[in-house]
């Protein structure tokens, strides 16, 4: 029987980089994935939520492939290691509850569900909304493909027409798919009618606006392995369900399921419902319906993804994406665990990434968008040296220092912006008047140049020796960062000293910056404005 243009498992749409000295297919399909998962470097996908939600996809597919969706039998972490040491089983593995894993195995028993264009069960969509929305008033394929303005929106990456559509093929269909249900947006999309309930307002995806973090190894086999997180010892994998290995569709009048367990909450959270409408040739997609999967409040699941920023009234947040944000200032965040209530929390998966290498840089992934409303900015992809060891359990006392080091380039960088914004409103003498073209030049000049000390520090960390001999110097450090942030300010706000008036007013905010470098402790110990992200 011949494969469908439209199955995921056998048509390639993955788009994949290998490693040197290995060569194949631009993009593979899921099957050719697994099994040469120790040939591929990374996945080459450009958009930066999509290859996240691509890796939570690959992340819960690599659990039932290796049955380590399971808490037991024995030790979880030992399973691991021995998938580690023998690679991925590619024949199929019979488990007591009837079940199938290995990569034959898994893939032969699902194949049915991994179509994209299935006229009953297409993968990740809801059939019924044929019925159930207005086909006069579909959503279209440049309101699927996020990176194409729709509407009355603005250009963003192209120009792209109604009236000479290109339609995307089965990648761009696929990934299209993968990043609403994650990064979707909240607000007015298709009408949809299920009942007596019609409307047409959707809820925010479970990721929208987060910053998402993943291990990253030398090939795509242990950058997977090094992304599970054990199940809790009550998971089951007959309960703790992916949307495709459903029975019956969920009823869209009730709340969403509950997740069960690792891979429900990797895949099955989403709070959007959606339909692709194939072409004549079944190889690409010609319209889309966009709507509300479920009727209820929302849900937003456990995530071992995200840093939880926790706010004075002790409620918790996923930590915003931010574009002009660097990754090492989520450094310590990332590596060290939860010092006290106030702290942020870890992202689960750094508990056991180490495990599978001790060396691996971390990935951050987002979308800077609005959480509360349709609106989307910038990509958020970002990668940390090759540098990152077993920090905390280790040596218990290099959280300081790299705590420190994150907190003395935070310090000057708000100093910076506070100083930067004093001058410009004693020189302007008008409230009103914006010095968002000062405070632009001040951070191109300072975040790059501590980024850069940050790093070159971090290196000189001795992990072997206690505080005293970490190789740590606090005053070094602040002053390292102070020349910085003055050597931007000095910069930027040079033109306008050749007047008394300017010099005046950039003498007597540049005392900010003194002040900090005077006395950094005391600098330090003034409450910081904590920026969470919206509620939807």
């Amino acid at each position: 029987m011949s494969t469908p243009a439209s199955n995921l498992i056998e048509q390639p749409w993955i788009p994949v980089a290998w490693l040197d000295g290995k060569s194949g297919p631009s993009h593979v399909g899921l099957r050719s994935l697994f099994l040469q998962a120790r040939e591929i470097r990374t996945l080459l996908i450009p958009e930066a939520p999509a290859h996240s939600a691509m890796l939570r996809l690959l992340y819960a597919l690599t659990a039932r492939i290796t049955a380590l969706d399971e808490a037991g039998p024995g030790s979880w972490g030992d399973r691991r290691e021995e998938i580690l040491e023998q690679g991925l089983p590619e024949q199929s593995i019979e488990l007591p509850d009837g079940r199938k894993a290995g990569i034959a195995g898994y893939f032969d028993q699902w194949t049915h569900r991994f179509d994209l264009f299935d006229r009953d069960r297409p993968w990740l969509q809801d059939p019924r909304l044929s019925d159930q929305c207005d086909r006069n008033r579909t959503a279209g394929v440049h309101k699927l493909v996020m990176s194409r303005s729709a509407g009355n929106n603005h250009s963003w990456f192209g120009h792209w027409s109604h009236d000479q559509l290109v339609l995307p093929n089965l990648s761009q269909a696929a990934l299209s798919l993968l990043t609403w249900h994650y990064w979707g947006s909240p607000g007015g999309l298709s009408r949809r009618a299920v009942g007596q309930v019609s409307h047409h307002y959707a809820k925010a995806s479970p990721l929208r606006a987060a910053l998402s973090y993943h291990p990253e190894c030398d090939n795509l086999f242990l950058t997977l392995l090094a992304g599970l997180t054990p199940p809790d010892g009550d998971v089951s994998r007959m309960s703790d369900l992916c949307p495709w290995e459903r029975d019956d569709l969920p009823d869209p009048l009730q709340p969403m399921p509950e997740p069960q367990g690792p891979c429900s909450r990797l895949t099955a959270c989403s709070q959007h419902a959606l339909l692709l409408v194939p072409d004549e040739d079944g190889q690409h997609t010609a319209d889309a319906y966009i709507t509300w999967a479920y009727n209820a409040e929302r849900i937003r699941p456990e995530d071992d993804y995200l840093i939880w920023d926790i706010d004075k009234e002790g409620k918790s947040s996923p930590r915003p994406a931010r574009a002009s944000r660097s990754l090492w200032r989520d450094i310590d965040a990332l590596l060290l665990k939860q010092l006290d209530d106030s702290s942020p929390i870890q992202p689960r998966v750094m508990d056991h990434a180490f495990d599978v290498s001790e060396y691996l840089r971390v990935r951050a992934l987002g979308f800077e968008q609005d959480s509360s409303q349709a609106a989307n900015h910038q990509y958020v992809d970002s990668t940390t040296p090759v540098l990152l060891t077993r920090v905390e359990e280790d040596v218990a006392n290099t959280d300081l220092p790299v705590r420190q080091l994150r907190e003395l380039g935070e310090l000057f960088g708000g100093r910076l912006e506070q100083a930067t914004k004093e001058a410009w409103l004693k020189y302007t003498a008008d409230k009103k008047n914006d010095p968002g073209a000062w405070l632009d030049a001040v951070t191109a000049r300072y975040w790059p140049s501590a980024e850069d000390e940050f790093w070159s520090r971090f290196r000189q960390l001795n992990r072997l020796d206690g505080l005293e001999g970490s190789g740590f110097d606090f005053d070094a450090t602040c002053r390292a960062f102070g020349r910085h942030a003055l050597d931007a300010y000095e910069t930027v706000t040079d033109s306008v000293t050749r007047t008394p008036r300017g010099a005046k007013a950039v003498a007597r905010a540049k005392a900010i910056l003194l002040a900090a470098l005077k006395d950094p402790h005391k600098a330090m110990e003034q409450p910081q404005t904590r920026r969470a992200a919206k509620k939807s």
